[in-house]
């Protein structure tokens, strides 16, 4: 619901309440006001002008140059391209010096030659928006009522100087959802006396009676329809208050008729139809359920299909109207319209809610109707657009209301205690402090002892129980000065265990590496539950089956998150969104009984995909393509976070679904925890993927590994010394293993091994390839010679040697 903060005051005293101070009120009595728009933010200088003679351009066929008179002593001449601008006409005018929406500030300028001393503004150029604007004034500017005074601000004139309060209500606040609702709620909020005017008509001695019947059918689909009868009216553009009023509701002024139902909509809350009463068809108004497949055609032009169980307004014959939904073509207002048949009326909500969804039409009528309306504010709001018909559009009101269905309802009752309204809140709060809270809620009541029995107006159909009450008086009295107690008991602050602790640690440490967390469905189909995964089923496993999915994509429970993950980057690539890095913490599940008596097993899973580019800088030209040393090398990351980088190792391994060269198992203390590798070529065909590297890990043994305590080294004392080795080995000798013999023989001395180069060459003999290895020694307690390096050096050289039938590369 959008609220005009200028048109509040209508009925609101708010005369030192600021429009954020007002929305942090009304936050706190718990409507949450999700923002604050100031119309006119940054725009100033914008005044009424005059234009006094507007000439052909000489130099250009479609400039004009105007003389507008601003107010000062002098008019000045401003060139203006719209194809409406005309002599005589009051505009708005943006003068030199004025700033508009987006910083744009008018400065003097020439035009074709011809000098401009300011601009001539659209609504657009003004900052409203462009499904907003008027259509007559859509491809131009906008010109303002004769009466309008020369010099004085333009924007207080289109209430282009009022905020917008944004509140994001909640389907049980509908009575919030109209100008009068949100004032009750502002008057208790706020302590003030609230204003509303009831409408007063001059009728005319002729009766509606004359010129309409009503009958409903039945009066649980329709309790109350009421037709008033307005004549003479003069159809045509509605006044610069109401025009404005509509747009900063958000809705676009059309012409006065249905302006003045929209208007009344957006006050009271009630929606209301005008129909043309000359192109009505007959005399009576016949409300009864449609028949199966007849049709209508409504005012978007398209041709309706009702069903049994839609409510119709009808001449006698023929629908005229979906109730509470949308009217009829045949009989909508136009330019020659002079009599109109006011309809306002009470929905069943459940019918307007059927029909709307079934004809998928939505609108600020059918809303207001599903979510319930004031049912003793019908007749009311009808008298109040009367009013307005009389008073713009110059109509005669005829005598009456013609109408079938109580015009009224009674109110109801609800009692609550000031004790039990304190036991439940944790407040003393007394009787005297209730009385007062329950007027200025507007709430009639009696009182026995500490018991209220209160009278709830019709507006407020969202209280029913003794609770709601209960929440009446706490939020008026001031959620911030409910007093914060602690729950009293022998329970403990609680705290993260191990595995919470290392779960939020491996989110941060991807989030910080690039990565996004995706959040996917656990729910798969059976081809793709086990896919990649590793393990075969050999049809002893048993698929984990929902016993009614949503859809044949959500049947089984997942056994792996990589299928959901290719998915994603499958539909990221789709979208040109080509470069990818995300990751999942998630749960699979597992069972290996053939007969489902138990719930499946859970375990807790870490994956990530990769692809397209990891790196880019484009102003050095620079760009890394994601490859499996990225993968790695974000792994060897987590793990070192994890405190268990010497204890995870890669062995290369094929695994169905990955590439056979590019693809690695992990192994904790030798037991395997998850894989890491390239997507197959066929796979990323399948997928319709570019190259995309994946890995799962099993955070369940990642968690539960025992990690020693930190143990911090002094600083080295003593310099190091590096030793570069290049090795020639066969191919299918992995360079992993030979660093794991290198350290092996190296001992305590040896402190660091790293592959830093891989030569694969035309110098190579077939079948071999060249690995270099460096080596970094240190000793704690004193500085190493070349004599104790060297016995070292010789040591490991001799082992991968005789171990690895490697050679050493000259």
């Amino acid at each position: 619901m959008l609220v005009s903060y200028n048109w509040l005051k209508d009925y609101v005293d708010l005369d030192g309440v600021q429009p954020n101070d007002l929305a942090d009120r009304i936050t706190k009595s718990g409507i949450e006001v999700e923002g604050v728009e100031s119309l006119n933010d940054g725009i100033s200088g914008v005044v009424v002008g005059h234009v006094e003679t507007c000439e052909q351009h000489p130099n250009a066929d479609k400039l004009n140059v105007c003389s507008v008179n601003i107010g000062e002593e002098e008019p000045v001449q401003i060139i203006c391209g719209a194809s409406n601008v005309a002599a005589g006409q009051k505009v708005a005018v943006a003068k030199v010096g004025a700033v508009l929406p987006g910083n744009f500030k008018i400065k003097k300028a020439k035009l074709r030659g011809e000098a401009s001393h300011g601009m001539i503004c659209s609504l657009e150029e003004l900052g409203v928006d462009s499904k907003m604007v008027p259509k007559e004034f859509a491809d131009g500017i906008y010109v303002l009522a004769e009466d309008a005074e020369v010099g004085v601000d333009a924007l207080s004139l289109l209430n282009l100087d009022d905020h917008i309060l944004e509140l994001g209500l909640t389907p049980n606040r509908a009575d919030c959802l109209n100008m009068m609702g949100v004032a009750y709620e502002v008057s208790a909020v706020l302590n003030k006396e609230l204003n509303l005017a009831k409408p007063s008509i001059k009728e005319v001695s002729d009766s509606a009676n004359d010129y309409i019947t009503v009958k409903i059918d039945d009066q649980e689909d329709n309790p109350y329809y009421g037709a008033r009868i307005i004549r003479n009216i003069k159809v045509g553009p509605s006044p610069e208050w109401m025009q404005s009023r509509l747009i900063a509701a958000g809705i676009r002024p059309i012409n006065n008729v249905v302006d003045i139902t929209n208007y009344v909509l957006i006050e009271y809350g009630q929606p209301l139809h005008a129909f043309d009463y000359d192109r009505f068809g007959s005399k009576e108004v016949v409300i009864r359920r449609a028949s199966s497949g007849e049709e209508i055609v409504t005012l978007d032009d398209e041709t309706r299909k009702l069903e049994a169980d839609h409510l119709v307004i009808t001449n006698g014959s023929v629908p005229v109207a979906v109730a509470g939904v949308m009217g009829g073509a045949d009989s909508e207002v136009t330019d020659q319209t002079t009599t109109v048949l006011l309809e306002s009326a009470y929905f069943n909500p459940s019918i307007v809610r059927q029909a709307s969804k079934d004809l998928g039409l939505r609108s600020e009528s059918s809303t207001r109707f599903e979510k319930g309306i004031d049912r003793n504010r019908v007749f009311e709001a009808a008298s109040r657009a009367a009013q307005l018909l009389e008073e713009i559009a110059g109509g005669e009101v005829l005598e009456g209301i013609v109408e079938d269905g109580p015009r009224h309802v009674d109110c109801y009752k609800v009692s609550v205690s000031a004790s039990r309204a304190n036991k439940v809140l944790g407040t003393s709060i007394n009787n005297d402090a209730i009385i007062e809270i329950f007027n200025r809620l507007g709430f009639s009541y009696e009182v026995e002892g500490d018991v209220f029995h209160v009278e709830i107006p019709t507006r407020r159909p969202d209280i029913t129980l003794e609770e709601d009450l209960i929440e009446e008086i706490g939020r008026i009295y001031g959620y911030d000065l409910i007093p914060a107690t602690l729950p009293v008991g022998s329970t403990t602050p609680g705290e993260l265990n191990s595995a919470q602790k290392k779960r939020r640690l491996v989110r941060r440490y991807l989030e910080g590496a690039g990565l996004y967390q995706a959040i996917t469905y656990s729910l798969t189909t059976k081809s793709k539950a086990n896919q990649y995964s590793g393990k075969e089923t050999n049809g002893k496993l048993e698929y984990v089956s929902v016993s009614m999915p949503m859809s044949e994509e959500r049947a089984v429970l997942r056994r792996t998150i990589l299928p959901q993950l290719i998915e994603v980057v499958q539909y990221n690539q789709n979208r040109q969104m080509n470069d990818v890095a995300i990751f999942e913490v998630g749960s699979t599940y597992v069972t290996e009984q053939t007969e489902l008596k138990e719930l499946p097993t859970e375990h807790q899973k870490l994956a990530g995909a990769f692809s397209g580019l990891w790196r880019s800088h484009p102003w050095q030209q620079e760009k890394k393509q994601v490859d499996f040393y990225v993968v790695k090398g974000i792994l060897d990351g987590l793990f070192a976070k994890l405190g268990l980088s010497d204890r995870v190792e890669y062995q290369q391994a094929k695994r169905e679904g990955f590439h056979p060269g590019r693809t690695a198992i992990l192994l904790l203390d030798g037991k395997q925890i998850g894989v890491v590798g390239q997507l197959h070529p066929a796979d990323q065909k399948d997928w319709d993927v570019k190259e995309t590297y994946l890995f799962e890990l099993d955070l369940d043994e990642l968690f539960h590994a025992d990690v020693p305590p930190v143990i911090y080294n002094a600083l080295p004392r003593y310099p190091s010394i590096t030793r570069d080795i290049a090795l020639i080995l066969d191919q299918d000798v992995q360079a992993g293993d030979v660093q794991t013999g290198i350290k092996a023989a190296g001992g305590e001395l040896l402190k660091h091994v790293s592959i830093f180069d891989l030569y694969e060459g035309e110098h190579m003999d077939e079948g071999k390839k060249s690995v270099a290895y460096s080596l970094t020694y240190y000793n704690p307690e004193k500085t190493l010679t070349d004599e104790d390096v060297e016995k070292v050096h010789h040591k490991v050289i001799e082992h991968v040697k005789d171990q690895f039938n490697a050679t050493m590369r000259g």
